[in-house]
């Protein structure tokens, strides 16, 4: 077994249970990609096994903490096993799940979502790519599946020198499928959607979006970043009268309004803008407009904490658009997705937005990831997903 032996003070992480070795932390030592090796302190003691990664930054991802585990295919079958077996008892209201989220679960680099009887898996590390073939066996024997759709296409990938890939491993057949989820449905295609397909992080935001619409008898809804509409079908699931929904995507827009005309709402109360979201919103500024309930849910502006500064003031500007057009008493649902961007400092980056448009309000409640979604103690890192509910003053 080759060993990555690190600097002296750099094992504080790894006793954590942290899994990421960055090569900064690294005296000595090599493998091949994804590659096994014994992560040792600088005197030899036992830390972790992990898989190495030569062309990245993060030189290594620990597997394991335990010594006498053996990174062989019954590990990977285990923690599959447990994966699902975990979200199984979340008894998650869809049958659109992420089964499996990298690191949380003990499986740095990997990651599967479940859309009714597809899985699409992403291999976003050395590690999971060189264990593809064992991964892919052993997920379709703990789900009882037998399509099995690969989505390796995200930047990570390059970041591990990997190229991308992208189609089926197991299986065949059609990747347009459609799911479930708090009784609405929404149609998706596997292979062009964005991450695995559609955005199931937001599940349980989208259904407290429908009950604060509900709540506040919200009739005017600003849903910023659409995609495909998931929160235009909640407001209108919540009683909206009329929702404007706006993406520079126009298949994105298309499919949202599929997704309208899917659920059974009266497409006359849906407005579609395949357009730039800050010039949309400074128009309707200046058209004087105002909206009782808005959604800004931009893309990851900030994937480190290196693109923090940059990020934050894009997240600002679009919280200063959004707040001035909210009307008194409406309700703000804002989020970032940038694993950069901390809670706390996204808190601060709404309240300065707040302080620029000279508005204020309560802040109602604090969202993130769906539960399938999870962080774990030892990896904080796994809250990316950060939201707020605010209601203006």
């Amino acid at each position: 077994m080759k060993v990555l032996r690190l600097r002296e003070g750099r094992e504080r992480s790894l006793l954590r249970r942290h899994p990421w070795i960055f090569d900064s932390a690294v005296a000595r030592g090599g493998a091949d990609a994804g590659e096994t090796v014994r992560v040792e302190s600088h005197d030899g003691r036992f830390l972790a096994w992990a898989a190495f990664s030569p062309a990245s930054r993060m030189r290594a991802r620990a597997w394991s903490f335990e010594e006498g585990d053996r990174i062989e295919p019954p590990f990977f079958r285990q923690r599959l096993a447990d994966a699902v077996a975990m979200r199984a008892r979340l008894k998650v209201p869809s049958d659109g799940v992420r089964l499996v989220h990298g690191e949380s679960d003990g499986l740095p680099g990997f990651v599967v979502d479940r859309y009714g009887d597809t899985l699409v898996a992403q291999f976003l590390s050395a590690g999971a790519e060189r264990w593809k073939k064992v991964l892919a066996d052993a997920l379709l024997e703990v789900t009882g599946l037998s399509r099995l759709y690969e989505r390796s296409d995200a930047n990570a990938r390059g970041l591990e020198g990997l190229p991308e890939a992208t189609g089926w491993l197991r299986g065949d057949g059609p990747t347009e499928v459609v799911v479930t989820e708090n009784e609405w449905k929404f149609g998706l295609d596997v292979a062009t959607g964005h991450k695995t397909g559609f955005y199931l992080d937001q599940r349980d935001s989208r259904a407290r979006f429908a009950q604060w619409v509900r709540r506040l008898g919200s009739q005017r809804v600003l849903n910023c970043y659409c995609y495909t509409g998931g929160f235009t079908v909640a407001a209108l699931a919540g009683g909206a009268g009329e929702v404007t929904s706006i993406d520079s995507s126009g298949p994105a827009i298309e499919r949202a309004r599929a997704n309208v005309a899917l659920n059974g709402f009266d497409a006359g109360k849906a407005e579609f803008l395949d357009a730039d979201v800050n010039a949309s919103l400074r128009k309707f500024i200046e058209a004087g407009r105002t909206f009782d309930a808005i959604v800004l849910d931009p893309p990851k502006l900030a994937p480190t904490v290196a693109h923090a500064e940059k990020a934050a003031r894009a997240y600002k500007d679009i919280n200063r658009l959004g707040l001035k057009l909210l009307a008194p008493g409406g309700v703000l649902f804002t989020y970032s997705c940038s694993g950069g961007i901390s809670a706390d400092l996204f808190h601060k980056i709404v309240a300065s937005a707040g302080t620029d448009a000279n508005v204020d309000g309560y802040i109602a409640d604090r969202l993130g990831a769906a539960p399938d979604h999870p962080m774990t103690l030892a990896f904080p890192e796994g809250e990316y997903l950060k939201g707020l509910v605010v209601i203006r003053k």
